[in-house]
């Protein structure tokens, strides 16, 4: 079956353990935006005990960026109980991003073959559970209408250094009217732990964005007469963090691609 009957199968209705269980069989291999909806979906980052500390330090110092949702019950478990019933860290991901001191050296759908006693996994919030808030109001995320993966720029906002992790933060793009940007404000301030409110709107050359129709992860989406892109600090910084910091083994979801998880999006309003 190819990848593209199979995505057609899933949409806001689909439960977070069916998609899990497609994921984990190798039937799905794309991005998630807009499944699963009330369920929060997650970043993933891996790292060798070691660097834990500082890791977690760098989470706690840039937690728009970087909110961090669950961490592994213990060094070498898989699993994440916090997260969910019957998750497995090293299947459940649709794409995975390997690298080896810092650099990209591969992508794969499954990491059991590489699995370390000494990985310790985090979760961090996705700004893929405040959309359907978003759309609860009416605002239209132009990447799941057009059904693709939502944009993603390298910017030259700069993150808080935590031991060897720094960098700058990566944001992701929605295009919306003036009104529904000042709505997105308000709204997506109710979810700190998937991002929380937008970091800028308007000029993308302001926080070093030379070309809107170049995204550095992600794909092209399409800005009307009278939108305004606006930008929400993204999981994928800590990809940028890692290629900093060098660690001789790091494994991360794929941009778009995350963990969905048992958690609901109601669990982490704060209002």
């Amino acid at each position: 079956m190819s990848e593209s009957l199979i995505s057609s199968s899933f949409d806001a209705t689909s439960s977070p353990a069916e998609i899990r269980q497609a994921i984990r069989k190798g039937e799905y291999r794309s991005h998630t935006s807009g499944f699963a909806k009330g369920f929060v979906q997650c970043n993933l980052v891996i790292l060798e005990q070691h660097l834990a500390a500082d890791f977690l330090l760098f989470c706690q110092q840039n937690p728009k960026p970087c909110p961090l949702v669950a961490i592994s019950d213990s060094p070498g478990n898989p699993i994440i109980r916090g997260a969910g019933d019957d998750i497995d860290i090293r299947s459940d991901v649709p794409n995975y991003k390997v690298f080896l001191d810092g650099e990209f050296n591969t992508a794969t759908t499954n990491i059991a073959d590489i699995w370390q006693d000494n990985f310790v996994s985090f979760l961090l919030g996705c700004s893929f559970s405040f959309e359907e808030a978003l759309i609860d109001d009416g605002i239209e995320i132009r990447n799941i209408s057009e059904g693709v993966n939502v944009p993603m720029y390298n910017t030259s906002i700069a993150c808080k250094s935590a031991g060897r992790f720094n960098g700058n933060m990566v944001v992701s793009m929605r295009p919306m009217k003036s009104a529904d940007a000042i709505r997105a404000i308000q709204i997506c301030s109710r979810f700190p732990s998937v991002h929380g409110a937008p970091v800028h709107f308007g000029d993308p050359n302001e926080i070093g964005i030379a070309d809107i129709d170049k995204p550095d992860f992600g794909d092209r989406v399409t800005i009307k007469p009278g939108e305004v892109p606006v930008f929400w600090a993204c999981g994928v910084t800590p990809q940028i963090a890692i290629k900093n910091a060098k660690p001789a083994i790091s494994i991360t979801h794929s941009p778009g691609s995350m963990l969905i998880t048992d958690i609901r999006n109601s669990h982490l309003s704060v209002l």
